[in-house]
């Protein structure tokens, strides 16, 4: 538990670079030092947008793009897109005819 409020402080200090230490500190735990952040399992609640119990591939990226922006890691979130669809052959090829046939 230690590791992951030391990984959540850098992450955080370096990510908003007018942020002090102490300040996330005091955002991410309580008084007592316990992490009172979101679980995996709020996000995955939050994302779950058809309710149907798992956020998809499609879901996540509509979380990340409200939360960070529509080109938050776009390459990776077009090739997990592309490759949750059945079309991840690596083959550059293989991209064109993939895109114009899902058109």
């Amino acid at each position: 538990m230690k590791s992951l409020k030391i990984f959540a402080l850098i992450f955080f200090a370096f990510s908003s670079p007018s942020a002090s230490a102490e300040s996330l500190l005091g955002y991410l735990t309580d008084s007592a030092g316990k992490y009172i952040g979101p679980s995996v399992k709020d996000n995955i609640v939050i994302m779950d947008t058809d309710k149907n119990g798992f956020a998809d591939v499609t879901e996540v990226r509509a979380f990340l793009a409200q939360k960070h922006g529509k080109d938050y890691q776009k390459s990776v979130l077009d090739r997990w897109e592309v490759q949750s669809l059945g079309g991840g052959c690596p083959i550059p090829l293989a991209k064109e005819f993939y895109s114009e046939s899902s058109q």
